[in-house]
């Protein structure tokens, strides 16, 4: 388990279901003996992981042990706090929400929305005087690392700003001074990449979860919170830069400047639509000023993968908007600070197999012709051939194909089916048999061994029209109990008969053994050993008689023999 990238997996929680794989934009997670990781290389930090995956499993680390630290080591911390909190926490004044963060210790609370104000301007003055072309925002960590690294031939389109909160985080040194602490808040994950890369201005990023956890521990009541006026956020209110987390909003801030009037927009959420648009561009034929506002998380981000929304809906969307001031129009705001910043390209090298190499791949899962590449997606990859790639990367493992788990455990069955020897038989809830094998068959008329060579496994023949103990598998269905008889006769023989529940009140499974010559074996047994008994007792009564009489004849000798003693003995003078 690797809890110093944002995103790892417990590992004893993971449940081998692939889910994780099926859903990763980028395909960044490795699978080791049956459980899945995070590749960090690979990762974007966009966290739908981490949303989606069913056992909790996927985790964003916790910070808060650093937060508690930070605030215990710095002058004064200051939380910059991301403005899909109203989603977050919808019925939560700011002023609640203020006095809370300074009850567990923050020197104040300031907007993430002040810096997004600041990038809109920038991004606004570079529109204005580019020439044609495509314009990538920045704004999203987890969009521009997936530029980076997957579209890397775009990487230049991405604009040289900062993100919002780097840009706060600047804001608030200037202000309160280069030594203080500044602590994001915010359902993201991919900000605590951010800030590693610059611990210069942003200290740590907490998600929400965290944060509710902490009111917990330290017993505040977000309702129970006083209404403060002076709990108020510094150095003062946003107004435009609140619409940045809902898809749009970006956008919305910047064609509010004069100058950009012509500038067309375009916003894409998720990683997957980012993708696709990428791959169907082409800047040959781009004749006006885009603007693309990228955003990783599908509606922006009020649906971080550390939101407690599981789906972005208008309610959530119509609180952000309502916590929004949009200024007199057009703009006119002044740059408080720099926010001009470089993105390099971080193309991922693939290595490349020849098509043998993905031939020996896919035989190891039973592909040996392109009529057995399903293509089902069951493992996680969206072709076979892709999943043979992973295998070849050692991202992947044989057991992830589905189809050939299924063949394998098919073989197995079938091979115990044919070499145990006994009936068995598996029976549904229409009492009709799924599989059973030759031997139980055999066991009962002609009919039944002719239908078996027509039909091996007999599936869907009626068992009550076979054997004459189906109410035992009805009880057993019903009852959803183990029936076990020692013995039943069937048409002169004796059969041991063992029903078990495979699907309680659905599935049953019997085992059946013909026991007929072994209780004939047991019966001659028992009547050889009566026999060898009743002679042992004759033989003990004779002898017994014997040694009666012996000892009859003993007792007179002796009595006589004492007699004649007793009548020689010596007589007194």
């Amino acid at each position: 388990m690797d809890k110093f990238y944002p995103i790892y997996t417990v590992e004893n929680e993971c449940q081998d279901c692939y889910k994780c794989v099926r859903q990763c934009p980028v395909k960044a997670i490795k699978v080791e003996g049956g459980r899945a990781s995070v590749i960090p290389e690979l990762c974007v930090a966009c966290g739908h992981c981490v949303k989606i995956c069913p056992a909790k499993a996927k985790r964003v680390r916790n910070d808060v042990g650093r937060a508690k630290q930070l605030i215990q080591s710095k002058r004064a911390v200051y939380v910059s706090l991301a403005p899909s909190w109203v989603s977050e926490f919808p019925d939560v004044s700011a002023a609640r929400m203020v006095g809370a963060l300074k009850k567990l210790g923050f020197a104040g609370v300031s907007e993430t929305a002040l810096g997004a104000q600041q990038v809109s301007l920038a991004v606004a003055k570079i529109l204005a005087g580019s020439p044609p072309g495509v314009y990538i925002s920045s704004a999203c960590p987890a969009a521009v690392s997936y530029i980076q690294k997957y579209h890397p031939e775009y990487a230049d389109c991405i604009l040289s700003t900062m993100s919002p909160v780097l840009a706060h985080a600047k804001m608030l040194r200037q202000r309160f001074g280069d030594d203080i602490g500044v602590v994001m808040v915010s359902p993201c994950a991919a900000k605590k990449n951010e800030a590693e890369a610059h611990p210069e201005l942003l200290d740590i990023c907490l998600t929400y979860q965290y944060l509710k956890e902490l009111f917990v521990e330290r017993r505040i009541e977000l309702a129970e919170m006083p209404e403060d006026p002076a709990a108020v956020f510094v150095p003062e209110r946003s107004q435009e830069g609140a619409l940045y987390p809902i898809e749009g909003g970006m956008f919305e801030t910047v064609r509010a400047y004069s100058g950009t009037e012509k500038v067309h927009g375009v916003t894409l959420t998720g990683i997957e639509n980012i993708g696709r648009a990428l791959d169907n561009l082409n800047l040959g034929y781009v004749d006006d000023v885009i603007f693309v506002e990228a955003l990783a998380c599908p509606g922006g981000c009020v649906n971080g993968p550390c939101s407690a929304q599981k789906d972005f809906n208008m309610v959530s969307r119509m609180k952000v908007i309502a916590n929004s001031h949009m200024p007199e129009l057009p703009l006119r705001r002044a740059a408080e600070v720099e926010v001009g910043e470089a993105f390099e390209r971080e193309h991922i090298a693939f290595p490349k197999h020849t098509e043998e190499q993905l031939a020996a791949a896919l035989r190891l899962v039973g592909k040996t012709s392109k009529e057995d590449e399903l293509n089902c997606g069951g493992c996680g990859y969206d072709t076979c051939r892709c999943f043979a790639r992973a295998l070849l990367r050692g991202k992947a493992e044989p057991a992830m194909c589905v189809s050939y788990m299924r063949k394998q455990a098919q073989k197995k069955a079938n091979g115990l089916l044919r070499c145990i020897p006994s009936g068995v038989v598996i029976v549904d809830a229409d009492m009709k048999i799924v599989e059973c094998n030759e031997r139980f068959a055999n066991m009962f008329d002609e009919g039944t061994a002719c239908a078996y060579e027509a039909k091996p496994g007999l599936n869907g023949a009626l068992i009550r029209k076979i054997v004459p103990f189906h109410e035992l598998f009805e009880s057993s269905l019903r009852s959803g109990q183990d029936i076990h008889r020692d013995t039943i006769k069937v048409e002169g023989r004796l059969l041991n008969i063992t029903i078990f529940n495979i699907d309680l009140h659905q599935v049953v499974g019997a085992v059946i053994f013909d026991v007929t010559q072994t209780e004939t074996r047991r019966e001659q047994i028992a009547r050889r050993a009566k026999e060898v008994i009743n002679r042992n007792l004759a033989t003990v009564q004779e002898i017994a008689c014997k040694l009666g009489e012996h000892m009859a004849d003993t007792e007179i000798l002796l009595r006589d023999i004492a007699d004649d003693y007793t009548d020689e003995a010596p007589k007194d003078n």
